[in-house]
């Protein structure tokens, strides 16, 4: 079941009121304003929302758990139910199916939302019904969870991404063509996940294939230096900043080259080539 944020987009069935912030009127009051637009966007929108939320389920009769505040509970004589809510996502789970429906008809009478049906994946949890191979037909189905491992997933253990991350920066000072894509990788330094280190796979397979090329230093070359450099704009799709390239050449011999993000968000293309 997918609870839309109905509060942030302004679509509770009422009507929505808030407190004047303090300074606002000269005098303490009691007045309150009435909002004709929605609240997204304001940093106390999503706290609101779960209070809106939070409210609701207690007055179905729903307990919420002291060590976990996003975790509610509700006893029958049948047995009991269990919400759990996550940002706009929850799972209802119960034995007592009346319950579950009553619920679901309640919290869609106040709120806007989408029953997603069967639960079969909750942050990054797979949940297979498994059916139960017992012959007694009250025996209900058995759950299957696994945690399934996506590419935004964070790694368990970032120490072999670093020590990669560093013997490819080491490998630059001889590899000059990779150099682009090291710089791209070392910016999850700090918490890389899955993405990356297929990138670095990638990059090990790279100079495996060309393991026999390098740079060629001619003898009869001129001792002119020239130098080059370039920059896209907004290039690097996770930080939106541009990024800069130069290389310094000694007649035709490459001695020098860099590739890095540039130190701020650049508003054109001019200021980004500048």
């Amino acid at each position: 079941m997918d609870i839309k944020n109905a509060f942030l987009r302004g679509h509770l069935k009422e009507d929505i009121y808030m407190k004047p912030p303090p300074g606002l009127f000269s005098s303490p009051t009691s007045d309150v304003c009435k909002s004709k637009r929605s609240l997204y966007g304001l940093k106390q929108a999503p706290r609101a929302w779960f209070d809106k939320f939070r409210s609701t389920l207690l007055q179905f009769s729903f307990e919420q758990r002291k060590y976990d505040s996003y975790l509610f509970l509700r006893k029958t004589s049948t047995g009991c139910v269990l919400l759990l809510v996550y940002v706009d996502d929850i799972i209802i789970i119960g034995v007592d199916s009346s319950l579950i429906t009553s619920l679901q008809q309640q919290l869609k009478d106040s709120f806007h939302m989408k029953d997603l049906g069967t639960l079969t994946c909750f942050l990054g949890l797979e949940v297979h019904n498994v059916a139960s191979v017992s012959s007694s037909v009250d025996t209900p189905p058995k759950l299957n969870v696994k945690y399934r491992r996506e590419e935004g997933d964070f790694l368990p253990d970032p120490t072999m991404f670093r020590q990669l991350v560093r013997s490819l920066n080491y490998l630059t000072i001889t590899w000059p063509d990779i150099s682009f894509a090291v710089q791209q990788v070392s910016q999850f330094m700090q918490a890389p996940h899955n993405l990356p280190l297929v990138a670095i796979r990638r990059i090990i397979r790279y100079l495996l294939g060309t393991f026999t090329r390098g740079l060629f230093f001619p003898s009869g070359s001129s001792i002119r230096l020239n130098a080059f450099s370039d920059s896209d704009c907004a290039g690097c799709p996770n930080t939106r900043r541009s990024v800069s390239g130069w290389c310094m050449l000694l007649g035709e011999s490459l001695i020098s080259w860099k590739s890095k993000n540039q130190d701020r968000v650049s508003k054109s293309s001019t200021e980004a080539e500048y």
